[in-house]
């Protein structure tokens, strides 16, 4: 297992040549990755979200595209469309595969899109597949959806319906860097002409089997009832949260928990596995009750509050 931790500490050095601190950002997204599941990233303009994205998939050979989400943007202008074409005097449909045949997808600002566009998303993100018309399409794997939000600026928006956020299995922060971490990001962007080249370090064929070794790593039934605990906790907690987790979240937690245990070199999972990853596996879970939203509590603070009572 510690060689595991070899491949992954090498990914970061790589993946640091370009995007300098978003440490926990950078871990997360490559956990959602190793459990063949989808990420939603939240944070403000200009904090690296779609730079990590493109430099992991860069590092790990994937294609990679981009979805600019907007209110106008249609169903057809992701999943791909049929297009006439004339071959030998005779005119026939033509499959024009969109932007969600990819490896890695980031879409963009996600509470931007229409409530019909987001849903298209679903078919992809669930079934690792896209239908047009009659046709079904399935896509390469490895596939992921990576979706940004902004948390400001929400005149316009159509924010993710509860079913279609508990699809993501993390929620991650981007958060602001630090003070030398920004004065180094200034001198890279404003002394070098040109971008740093990537290096690949991992193929797919790797990533897949990373991938199935990440559902082998050991966890005792005393952290599996830990970990489910924590999950019927949420649904129990009255006195802070309305609507709880639901058992695709147990599943969630446990399965990150696994690929953290193996991007640290470790043979099994341990407390602190299950302790770090509830937060982006909860959050947007679950919702807090009118009294908790008073006194201005965060989702994260009744996870804190959850995670210091289960034992």
């Amino acid at each position: 297992m510690k060689d595991y931790k070899v491949v992954f500490e090498t990914l970061y050095k790589e993946i640091g040549k370009v995007v300098v601190g978003q440490n926990e950002m950078i871990e997360q997204v490559m956990i959602a990755v190793l459990c063949e599941s989808n990420a939603l990233l939240e944070g403000y303009p200009g904090l690296a979200k779609t730079l990590v994205v493109k430099t992991l998939a860069e590092a790990m050979d994937l294609k990679f595209n981009r979805i600019q989400n907007t209110p106008d943007l249609m169903p057809s202008d992701i999943t791909g469309t049929h297009i006439i074409e004339e071959v030998g005097g005779k005119r026939q449909f033509k499959f024009q595969p969109g932007p969600l045949f990819a490896n890695i997808v980031l879409a963009d600002e996600i509470n931007r899109a229409t409530p019909k566009t987001q849903s298209a998303l679903l078919e992809s993100m669930q079934e690792k597949q896209v239908t047009v018309g009659n046709s079904t399409f399935k896509l390469d794997l490895p596939f992921f959806v990576l979706a940004t939000q902004n948390p400001i600026e929400q005149e316009g928006t159509y924010p993710l319906p509860e079913a279609q956020s508990d699809r993501f299995l993390l929620k991650i922060q981007a958060v602001y860097p630090k003070a030398a971490e920004e004065e180094k990001i200034v001198d890279i962007y404003t002394t070098h002409s040109e971008k740093p080249k990537i290096k690949v370090l991992l193929s797919k064929e790797q990533l897949l089997h990373l991938q199935k070794t990440t559902k082998q790593v050991p966890i005792s039934n005393e952290l599996k009832r830990k970990a489910i605990n924590i999950v019927r906790s949420t649904r129990e907690r009255k006195d802070l949260i309305q609507y709880g987790a639901s058992p695709r979240a147990s599943i969630g937690l446990v399965i990150a928990a696994k690929a953290r245990a193996l991007m640290h070199g470790r043979n099994h999972v341990s407390s602190e596995d299950i302790g770090v990853m509830a937060l982006p596996v909860l959050r947007h879970r679950i919702i807090l009750n009118f009294e908790a939203e008073r006194k201005g509590m965060k989702t994260d603070d009744a996870i804190i509050d959850i995670l210091k009572k289960v034992k």
